[in-house]
């Protein structure tokens, strides 16, 4: 796994526990939320995912990219899915997406190399 990967997850964890510590009761309820979000129901979890990163494109959070590259990884999206839901947030957000995509594909670089370990 390569280190920018490695580090995003590390944090992610590190701050997401650090946030559930202070025991805040609509914070775990939205983290609830938000995971429950992505479970299996009408759509699966996979295009769900794929929807949560084309919204993270237009939104432009590479935190939030980063999360759903993994999590579409794990959820066996190939390439070929990642290309067009990538072109499908290029579509919608316009060229202000283009640094955002070029972040997604460096961590499909990583997810693929990861994988390949």
């Amino acid at each position: 796994m390569s280190k920018n990967l490695q580090e995003f997850r590390a944090y992610r964890e590190k701050m997401n526990a650090r946030i559930l510590a202070a025991d805040n009761l609509e914070i775990k309820r939205f983290f609830n939320l938000d995971t429950a979000a992505y479970r299996d129901g009408a759509l699966n979890a996979k295009t769900k995912e794929l929807l949560g990163l084309v919204a993270s494109a237009v939104l432009r959070c590479n935190d939030c990219i980063a999360y759903h590259m993994v999590r579409c990884a794990e959820e066996g999206v190939t390439d070929a899915e990642f290309h067009e839901t990538l072109s499908i947030a290029l579509v919608v957000g316009g060229s202000i997406t283009i640094p955002h995509l070029r972040y997604a594909f460096e961590m499909l670089d990583e997810i693929r190399s990861q994988s390949n370990e």
